[in-house]
């Protein structure tokens, strides 16, 4: 089951259990609250406000600042900057429960049993035997090279002069 809240002009989905950071809250840590429930869903959604008075209940966990952000504003040419930033005041809250029930507690996992030895062994397939690998094919034969009488001599590179060390010319 999930519902949408409304806190601090914000809306969130949020499911039983869900820990979710949002705008500062004027409440205690461990305090518990009922948000503004805007619809809940699941089976049937509801969207009628009468029924959604009190549906969702949070509790704070904790109040924290979040990561520093910074604003730097720039004009070129102008030699104009500006260095700006903040930390947004937060809270981390849980939610308890949706819809007037709590969450349901989960059934410890079962240990899986260990096969029996004189249980039968499943019947046994013949392995498949590998296919033969598909023959090599042949390699493009090779271009014969060109004589040396019908290729053209090649152009010596063009070097630069070098530079004559400046201690030996003063």
């Amino acid at each position: 089951m999930y519902a949408v809240i409304k806190i601090g002009g914000k809306q969130y989905r949020v499911e039983e259990g869900q820990k979710l950071l949002v705008d500062r809250q004027p409440h205690a840590a461990g305090d518990a609250f009922t948000p503004d429930v805007l619809m809940t869903g699941g089976d049937e959604v509801v969207t009628d406000r009468s029924k959604l008075e009190g549906a969702v209940s949070v509790q704070v966990v904790e109040h924290l600042r979040g990561e520093k952000i910074k604003v730097f504003k720039f004009k070129p040419k102008r030699g104009y900057k500006k260095m700006r930033g903040h930390r947004s005041e937060l809270t981390r809250i849980s939610v308890e429960s949706i819809g007037g029930s709590s969450k349901p507690k989960r059934a410890p996992a079962r240990k899986a049993e260990p096969e029996k030895a004189e249980a039968k062994p499943a019947a046994e397939k013949p392995k498949a035997k590998p296919k033969p690998k598909a023959a090599a094919k042949p390699r493009a034969a090779a271009k014969p090279k060109a004589d040396a009488a019908e290729k053209p001599a090649a152009k010596p590179r063009r070097t630069r002069a070098k530079k004559e060390d400046a201690a030996d010319g003063a």
